[in-house]
């Protein structure tokens, strides 16, 4: 298997509240696309991180191999979904995607 994780930091003139709606946008539309996109073994978004954090919202997802995470970045149900909810809001993005046994 495959793990896929994803650190996003929101751009600054976001308020607080638009901070919010945002992120909760971005864990309903990726956590929806399990069952939709071959391959996702587990889909999780944590947006309710400590105040010690340096990042808005964390992609914590599970695939069944790399040719299955490939798939999912081209899949249209999860470009529809990075493209309307999540790369029009964020900054910076850190990603590490590594083999699990």
């Amino acid at each position: 298997m495959v793990k896929h994780v994803i650190l996003w930091t929101l751009k600054d003139e976001l308020s607080s509240e638009e901070k919010v709606t945002i992120k909760q946008g971005i864990k309903e539309g990726l956590e929806g696309l399990k069952g939709k996109v071959p391959g996702i073994v587990d889909i999780k978004v944590n947006i309710d991180g400590l105040a010690s954090s340096n990042a808005d919202l964390m992609l914590d997802s599970t695939f069944e191999n790399e040719d299955a995470l490939k798939a999912y970045a081209a899949h249209p149900e999860h470009v529809a979904v990075a493209d309307s909810k999540v790369r029009p809001y964020t900054k910076i993005r850190s990603c590490l995607d590594y083999e699990v046994e």
